[in-house]
């Protein structure tokens, strides 16, 4: 058995990031523990607020030979720190430390060899040192001193301490590079994957879509402050016919979106539903706003769009132009609505088709072997 890895990122399951992709490639020939964290939001008086927290406490409860264990994928087991909910004082963090350092150091002394530790996240900024783990890996997803609902003067902070201290930086796009860099410390970039064949398949039927109005024009990811409600309201005003679903979960999104006709919002689905709900749609978008942290991210749902074979219209963000060939963007809401009626009646013009074929280089398998070549895995 090759180092084993310890991972600090987002709840096992919850939702398909790129370090979840990434991490199932690695499995088996790498043992992992997956540590879920409380996340980076600073806790609000509020029903998403109250279900999340409701979650935490039944894992941090539940009976460790429970069925949740006997899901993991083998090589997998995922632990559930209890941690305090704020980070902002000294003392918030200092509580934080050790009660992580209380339930984790049994967990690495357990371990058959030092792991390496991978984070997506800023908060295992006070971890960095006093947790005994072979080296540090900041894997770099997002800017979270932009990201809507954090503490951002905190999350920057936490960032700047995570960046000086991982022996080594693998960040998603080169805005993350350029940001990176200008904080003293250059990266490695290793942009998303896919894997194709999900997406040529369909799963369960949908029943929250069965009675929606035809044509759908599909938004899946997390619905929040990142996206334009102007261009969704250009394009509902615009549309004779037809719905707008925005499928994923809701992260204090403007509520004007509520208030537009023609515009369903479903909540979460399950990773699997996805490419039924895409085989239903007639066009995919991403209609984000133009924000730092917008120019920073690379969506993961920009080449699982591509793969379903279904027109695409996007805004002219940073992360989308290499794939300018193989979608539509654009720039202004108008230009987004005249587009998007335009593929409903046009379907995915062939050149556009024809340039997706760059996807098949671009699977979660190879993109973790390059994973692994950069973290020297092999050789730890």
């Amino acid at each position: 058995m090759s180092v084993p890895l310890l991972v600090f990122a987002d709840d096992w399951g919850r939702h398909p990031s790129s370090c979840q992709h990434l991490i199932r490639q690695l499995l088996p020939r790498h043992s992992v523990t997956w540590v879920n964290t409380i996340g980076t939001r600073t806790p609000r008086l509020d029903l998403d607020t109250v279900r999340r927290a409701a979650g935490k406490f039944r894992h941090w409860f539940h009976r460790k030979d429970g069925p949740v264990a006997e899901a993991l994928p083998p090589g997998l087991s995922v632990a559930h720190p209890k941690m305090w909910p704020w980070l902002t004082r000294k003392i918030d963090r200092t509580l934080n430390r050790k009660l992580l350092l209380q339930q984790l150091n049994p967990v690495v002394r357990a371990m058959p060899d030092l792991p390496v530790a991978i984070t997506t996240l800023p908060v295992v900024a006070d971890l960095m040192g006093p947790l005994p783990v072979r080296r540090w890996i900041y894997y770099c997803v997002d800017d979270f001193s932009q990201w809507p609902g954090l503490d951002r003067k905190t999350m920057g902070r936490l960032e700047e301490t995570v960046v000086a201290k991982a022996e080594r930086i693998v960040a998603v796009s080169e805005n993350l590079r350029t940001r990176l860099r200008a904080m003293g410390r250059d990266s490695d970039l290793l942009t998303h994957g896919v894997d194709t064949e999900i997406w040529a398949n369909t799963g369960e039927l949908l029943p929250e879509i069965a009675g929606l109005e035809r044509p759908l024009i599909v938004f899946w990811g997390v619905v929040d402050r990142r996206m334009d409600t102007a261009w969704v309201r250009e394009l509902s005003r615009d549309l004779t016919c037809g719905t707008i679903v925005l499928a994923g979960p809701n992260q204090d999104p403007d509520p004007v979106l509520k208030t537009l006709p023609r515009v369903k919002i479903l909540g979460p689905l399950a990773f699997r539903q996805l490419p039924t709900l895409a085989r239903e749609a007639a066009v995919l978008v991403m209609p984000y706003a133009d924000q730092p942290v917008t120019r920073a991210m690379q969506p993961l749902k920009l080449k699982e769009y591509l793969a379903t074979g279904k027109p695409a219209v996007a805004r002219d963000l940073p992360a989308n132009l290499e794939w300018a060939d193989a979608l539509d963007l654009v720039a202004s809401p108008a230009a987004f609505s005249a587009l998007v009626r335009r593929r409903l009646e046009t379907g995915l013009p062939a050149e556009q088709m024809a340039a997706r074929t760059r996807l098949n280089s671009e699977s979660w398998a190879a993109k973790a072997r390059r994973f692994a070549d950069l973290l020297q895995l092999d050789d730890a």
